[in-house]
């Protein structure tokens, strides 16, 4: 994921501020992943801290706000093209969105020793469904930025 998120930033980045304000935002939600991933249980005394995981959970809606309030409408304009883009991208963001906030609703408030039992499974099936969302938000990403060249080469034309 954070080798996808360099291509789309090396990509994308510097040409909207909206775009390489949303991709660190996208950075910070994979390093608190990651390090919330990367905390490994000792004999099952060591769980992820409350704070730990309520951090995440923060920065996890912040980001799916951010695509949903902010991002998404800006990126897919009304042409023909986009207004395709959008029917078959939008339905399965939503499903990811669905997803998240299940997620955040189950362990924004605590983890408890019965709720650590499936914590490791649920977050490494949250960085699936995570991974897919990306994926759906470049094509998205993508779909402005040729809309903008092509704009660019008819102007310059």
């Amino acid at each position: 994921m954070l080798t996808k998120l360099e291509e789309a930033k090396s990509s994308w980045g510097g040409r909207s501020e909206t775009i390489d304000k949303w991709l660190l935002e996208r950075q910070s939600l994979l390093i608190k992943y990651c390090e919330l991933a990367g905390i490994k249980p000792a004999d099952g005394a060591t769980l992820p801290t409350a704070n730990d995981v309520n951090e995440f959970c923060s920065v996890l809606m912040d980001y799916i706000s951010a695509g949903h309030f902010e991002v998404y409408e800006m990126l897919v304009n009304d042409d023909e093209a986009g207004i395709r883009l959008k029917r078959a991208v939008y339905p399965e963001i939503a499903q990811t969105t669905d997803s998240a906030l299940r997620f955040n609703d189950h362990y924004a408030e605590a983890l408890s020793f019965e709720q650590a039992k499936n914590f490791d499974r649920e977050l490494a099936d949250l960085g699936n469904v995570l991974e897919a969302r990306f994926a759906l938000e470049d094509k998205l990403i993508q779909h402005m930025h040729r809309k903008t060249q092509n704009n660019n080469t008819v102007t310059s034309a």
